[in-house]
């Protein structure tokens, strides 16, 4: 037999949450959804492609859509907790969830995109949240990128939990990583961690020359609240005490539209909000590495004999 799929896994991570208030570890967790669901040894120690076990995957997936509906939260690295929208569900909904319910969390929250501060304004202007398709209607293609998208927005929500996660000047090293890896710098040696007490409002400094006669500073802010136009104002002015002519202000959250039209009115000044950090950390593997798949695709130029 095989493993459930991970619709039939929300459940039991959901009731198993909900009986450990305080949280519980993602391993915990994992192993309650496989006994409330009796799998057996076999089903176990089936694994997917990447080699992890079936029943993990799963479960991940189910807990996945519970952070995505708001009833749960990774508290911290490798570890879920209901939030109280969850715990409020579970005692409103007792066992079991009818199918219309299971159904609901399955697929609603599919696209819903997480940790979307409020006040925050976009930086940027395109959405690249595709249209819901009707899997049992669409193409193999639209599932496929509908696949992608999904497990892209999986792998955003566990960076942004581990960048809200990580110490300050664990979070000040990744951004330089980040910049590197977008070509600042020389070399790694050229980006430099200031951070500290004292550092006027500089947690990096990027030399974009061998000698260093040009530098780009760097204020990185591993914040949940939004970054006002005050905060922006004091880098600029930091910026302006070192006679620097270039700053990227990077954080986890966002900017108020105040703070957006500052940096918009002032030359060389760069935001980058914890979206944009993402997509970038994404598309750069920084803290992330990538499957390859072969996709198969008919070359009819091989098959056209007028072409010798």
């Amino acid at each position: 037999m095989s493993v459930p799929t991970y619709d039939q896994f929300i459940e039991p991570v959901l009731r198993f949450l909900a009986a450990h208030p305080d949280g519980a570890t993602a391993a915990e967790a994992q192993e309650g959804a496989a006994i409330a669901l009796g799998l057996s040894h076999a089903q176990r120690e089936e694994t997917i492609a990447s080699g992890q076990a079936t029943y993990k995957n799963r479960a991940g997936w189910a807990h996945d859509r519970l952070k995505r509906a708001g009833y749960s939260s990774s508290a911290k690295r490798g570890y879920w907790r209901l939030t109280e929208a969850g715990f409020a569900f579970a005692q409103a909904n007792p066992a079991p969830l009818n199918a219309e319910q299971v159904e609901y969390l399955a697929v609603n929250f599919m696209s819903v995109k997480l940790k979307a501060a409020p006040d925050a304004a976009s930086l940027d202007e395109s959405d690249d949240t595709p249209t819901p398709t009707n899997l049992a209607t669409s193409s193999p293609q639209e599932r496929l990128e509908q696949a992608i998208y999904e497990l892209r927005a999986s792998v955003a929500g566990d960076l942004m939990d581990n960048l809200l996660q990580a110490s300050p000047t664990r979070f000040e090293h990744i951004v330089l990583d980040v910049l590197h890896r977008l070509g600042y710098g020389a070399n790694r040696q050229a980006l430099q961690q200031v951070g500290g007490s004292g550092d006027g409002g500089i947690d990096g400094v990027i030399s974009l020359d061998a000698l260093g006669l040009e530098k780009v500073y760097v204020q990185a802010k591993r914040w949940q609240s939004t970054v006002g136009r005050p905060d922006l104002q004091a880098f600029y002015g930091a910026l302006a005490g070192q006679k620097a002519k270039r700053g990227v202000f990077i954080t986890t959250s966002g900017f108020t539209a105040q703070a957006v039209d500052f940096a918009r009115s002032v030359e060389g000044l760069v935001l980058v909000d914890g979206n944009r950090l993402i997509n970038l950390m994404l598309d750069h593997e920084v803290g992330v590495s990538s499957q390859i798949y072969k996709v198969p695709k008919l070359d009819s130029d091989y098959f056209d004999e007028s072409l010798g």
